[in-house]
């Protein structure tokens, strides 16, 4: 997946933001771009991360590369819940993030691990558990 994840945001670059994958396609996740708001600067901040649909939302998962920490974009969104989001062929989507927790997280990080079965292998590699994100329609 980190390969596939790296030719991904090589090709979104090189097409100047028009290549997104859609979560129709046979890997059972997609890509979106995401502008947060910098928790420090206030400044619009892009990236593009995978996703999930359930529903109407979003689902997210703020891992760092498996690293320690959390990723810049996650923190960004828990100090302004409030952003955007851009999918293949729509028109820029307001959203609201929101940490899922108990049955919900359990749910749905086990729909990420039913798209990758080596979540669990590598979320145990970090000392804090892998928030999973919901993003709201605004």
């Amino acid at each position: 997946m980190r390969t596939a994840w790296r030719v991904h945001r090589a090709l979104h670059r090189l097409s100047g933001g028009r290549f997104l994958w859609t979560p129709a396609n046979k890997r059972g996740w997609g890509a979106l771009r995401l502008t947060t708001t910098g928790r420090r600067t206030g400044q619009q901040r892009d990236v593009i991360v995978a996703y999930l649909e359930d529903g109407p939302d979003l689902v997210l998962v703020a891992m760092n590369g498996w690293q320690e920490g959390h990723p810049a974009w996650a923190l960004n969104l828990q100090a302004h819940p409030d952003a955007v989001v851009r999918l293949s062929g729509r028109e820029p989507r307001p959203v609201r993030a929101r940490i899922a927790t108990g049955a919900e997280r359990d749910r749905l990080w086990a729909r990420w691990v039913a798209v990758n079965g080596d979540f669990d292998a590598y979320a145990g590699n970090r000392a804090t558990e892998t928030p999973v994100l919901v993003l709201e329609p605004r």
